[in-house]
């Protein structure tokens, strides 16, 4: 099915940013929903923010957890108007699964997969877990920029200060998906998982790999507002990169996140010389 999204505030009577409004039967990406790759690109988080609301909406169920969300981003989004093809896959007992077709200009530039189980108890028996530390994040100062850190450089709220080759983190809220409308947890996790390329791919030049996937796998919803995600390993060979991340809230560990990039060195994304506005991304 094509979601044909419902009327929200309109944009002069929305006070906080938002990566898209409501028009025309479809979604029109404002500026927050720019990319740095490119003049007329939109961002990693507006995209995956919009299918994970769409797909939470039309195919979620309060019997079901959301467990994987992966988003394959086939080609650059623009700044036109953005529908949605929503379907159901499978509609089991214990497990869900829905498609979701990001179209402009009547083609597919992004295509994502939603798992949903439902929860029950756990087996019997001990696992191996791993011990997953988190410095804790900066103070929140009531303003919606988020802030970077790294381990040479702490917490700031620009990206400039980290390229550098230590371990970097993200603390964030995620963005509005939608003007007028409060993100669901689902929503912001998905959001901030998309951060996982910037975390794992931020580097002493800036960002050179561009991300054409990312997964986010949950094993519960996060309890807070505000999330992190930090970078846990990062590989390359030949131009292609991977990186995974962990994710968390103020009880701990609750996700991660996966992407798969490949190098884009004639649009390499260097910090120190842009401009952040209250409320962009960094991607």
């Amino acid at each position: 099915m094509t979601e044909l999204p419902e009327k929200t505030e309109s944009p002069e009577k929305t006070e906080l940013p938002a990566h898209f409004t409501v028009t025309g039967g479809g979604f029109m990406p404002t500026r927050f929903a720019q990319s740095h790759w490119g003049d007329d690109h939109l961002n990693g988080p507006a995209i995956v923010g919009l299918v994970a609301r769409g797909l939470e909406k039309y195919c979620g169920s309060t019997d079901f957890r959301p467990a994987r969300l992966t988003v394959d981003l086939f080609r650059a989004a623009r700044n036109v108007l953005t529908t949605l093809d929503i379907r159901v896959v499978r509609d089991g007992h214990r497990v869900h699964s829905a498609e979701c077709d990001v179209v402009q200009s009547g083609r597919v530039t992004a295509r994502a997969t939603l798992v949903q189980y439902r929860p029950s108890a756990a087996p019997a028996g001990r696992l191996w877990t791993s011990n997953v530390g988190f410095p804790g994040p900066p103070e929140a100062d009531g303003t919606i920029q988020p802030y970077v850190g790294s381990d040479a450089s702490g917490w700031t709220r620009s990206p400039a200060e980290h390229q550098n080759d230590s371990r970097k983190r993200f603390y964030n809220d995620g963005i509005r998906v939608i003007a007028g409308e409060a993100n669901s947890p689902f929503v912001r996790a998905a959001t901030v998982a998309e951060a996982t390329s910037l975390v794992t791919n931020l580097g002493s030049a800036g960002v050179g790999y561009i991300n054409g996937d990312v997964t986010v796998a949950l094993s519960r919803l996060p309890v807070d507002e505000w999330i992190a995600i930090q970078a846990d390993s990062h590989q390359a060979a030949d131009g292609i990169a991977v990186g995974t991340a962990t994710l968390f809230d103020g009880l701990g560990a609750f996700g991660a996140g996966m992407t798969t990039a490949i190098a884009n060195p004639a649009a390499q994304i260097d910090f120190s010389t842009r401009d952040f506005r209250s409320g962009s991304t960094y991607e």
